[in-house]
This record gives structure tokens, C-alpha cells and sequence, in this order.
């Protein structure tokens, strides 16, 4: 069963798909990563939504954005958006993706910041998952020593 399913709005979206992979591999998370437009290929997109076992989004678009919006218009599932800068610094994707209407919500990380949205798309997951929650408390305790040490 996959948990996460990826998806990018073209393959110049990869990279940064690749980057949410990483951490999903390292949480164990099962996962997909999927190129689909919600403006070139939108028949396709919507065929996939209605088939995916998916149970958290992680959307990956620049430009207009449309891609996580498209996404939570036909699901119920959360939805991540992860905004990409490929024109006015990223500003353009980030406000597409974070100013959804009333009604049809899609969460936002930080510009080409795939990695929180994976760790997002983790902690929803761990909220039914026990196995899952300890890993993510053992992440944040490494993160925390590893920062501490750094200080010092």
C-alpha cells in the first residue's frame, strides 16, 4: 500500500520529488513519485486521484502552481504543497499554493523545500502509526544533539 504519493507538475520537478524521496526511504514510507500536469495532462491527473491509494499529497509545482489545488479539488486526502522557484523567487508558486480558496485546503512548506514537506506528510502519517511516531521522535532528538553540538 503506498502512503505518500509524490507528484510532480513536469519532469523538470524531479529533483525536488527525489528530495522528498529521500526522506520518506529513510522513515520507511511507502511512496510513489508521479509526473502529472494539472494544465498539459488534467484528464490523466484526475484518473490517477481516483485510483491512488495514496493517503497524503505532496504536490510539486512552480509557475501559476496549480497542481496541489487541482489535487485537493478531487480529493479528501491532506495535500502539501511545495512551491517552486522558477520565476519571481519562488513568490508567485507560493502564494498559488497557499491562498486556496475557503473550502478546499492544501498545506504549504517553504519554497523548494520538498524534505519539511515529506517530514509533514511523516508526522500526519505517525498520527495513527506508533512504529512511525518513534521514528520521528528519534529524528528529532538526532536533529536536536546534532544542532546542540554544533554550537559547541
Amino acid at each position: 500500500m503506498v502512503s505518500v504519493s509524490i507528484i510532480t507538475g513536469s519532469e523538470s520537478d524531479r529533483e525536488l520529488g527525489e528530495k522528498a524521496e529521500t526522506i520518506l526511504k529513510d522513515f520507511g514510507v511507502p511512496y510513489t513519485l508521479e509526473v502529472y500536469s494539472a494544465h498539459r495532462t488534467p484528464a490523466a491527473l484526475q484518473e490517477y486521484l481516483e485510483t491512488s491509494e495514496a493517503s497524503v499529497y505532496i504536490a510539486i509545482a512552480g509557475l501559476s502552481a496549480a497542481l496541489p489545488g487541482f489535487i485537493a479539488a478531487h480529493t479528501l486526502k491532506p495535500v502539501i504543497g511545495v512551491p517552486r522557484d522558477v520565476k519571481l523567487g519562488g513568490l508567485d508558486s507560493l502564494l498559488s499554493t497557499v491562498q486556496m480558496p475557503t473550502g478546499v485546503p492544501v498545506a504549504c512548506v517553504g519554497i523548494d523545500n520538498a524534505r519539511n514537506a515529506a517530514l509533514l506528510a511523516v508526522e500526519i502519517l505517525a498520527l495513527n502509526d506508533e512504529v512511525l511516531k518513534e521514528k520521528l521522535v528519534a529524528y528529532r532528538r538526532r536533529r536536536a544533539a546534532r544542532t546542540f553540538s554544533q554550537r559547541n
